[in-house]
């Protein structure tokens, strides 16, 4: 009995963590630019004293999904996402390199430019930082062009050029603060010239919400077996004292 509650307490433990990753890629659903996490149950064998002729399931998220979003129209110049394969080089929190594909950029205080979440952008030699100007546009090769202040609309200035990179994506990884990374020990990629930026479009998110819908409902079913399963384990227990008393 003891091994049957086990392996029904695992499971039911193991089906809380799956429906945690379908939830939250259910609600980052309207979240541009967001790639959803996979997830999977692997078979793990109960070994102890007898042949492991038990099994219990084990959940876990072998990768994310990078497949490309549609593309939303907001007709902003500073909106811009990927189109096709690759991704724009940001500086990650922790001063690292990550990598995003869709932007709604911005320019603080201090000339520099961001992402909506303050991460700065980098370019061919670093973060982007832009000098007062009257208008700024970002070409499809990610170059980033102003117009001084007091010039005339003739006089277009080029800035920087975002870093557009396209590394395997079986290199890359998300991270525990959302930003896609690369793999431990893979080197930070060089720029790619075939990378192709849109201006005034953000990708959406890849996030199927019917689909995770399905996904969670269904392991919520799973989880009501394995509750079902440890009371059938409780109540054959409290049956069999009930014979040693007996006896």
């Amino acid at each position: 009995m003891d091994k049957m509650l086990y392996v029904a307490m695992s499971g039911a433990s193991q089906n809380q963590m799956a429906m945690r990753a379908h939830a939250n890629n259910l609600a980052n659903v309207s979240t541009t630019g967001f790639r959803k996490d996979l997830e999977q149950a692997r078979s793990m064998q109960v070994f102890g004293d007898t042949h492991p002729s038990r099994v219990y399931a084990m959940s876990e998220r072998p990768a994310t999904d990078f497949s490309a979003a549609a593309l939303q129209e907001t007709g902003r110049d500073l909106d811009v996402a990927i189109e096709g394969a690759g991704w724009i080089a940001v500086q990650s929190p922790d001063g690292g390199e990550a990598y995003v594909r869709t932007g709604s950029l911005e320019v603080d205080a201090l000339g520099m430019l961001r992402t909506a979440s303050g991460l700065p952008v980098l370019g061919n030699g670093g973060p982007i930082a832009v000098p007062p100007r009257t208008q700024i546009e970002i070409g499809q090769d990610g170059t980033v062009s102003i117009r001084a202040e007091g010039q005339s609309s003739a006089v277009i200035a080029q800035v920087d050029r975002l870093k557009l990179v396209n590394p395997d994506q079986q290199q890359m990884e998300k991270g525990s603060d959302g930003l896609i990374h690369l793999k431990k020990g893979q080197p930070v990629p060089l720029a790619d010239a075939s990378v192709r930026v849109v201006s005034g479009f953000v990708e959406a998110s890849n996030v199927n919400a019917a689909q995770e819908m399905t996904s969670i409902l269904s392991l919520s079913r799973q989880f009501e077996l394995h509750i079902k399963m440890m009371r059938t384990a409780e109540d054959d227990a409290a049956a069999m004292a009930k014979v040693l008393q007996i006896g």
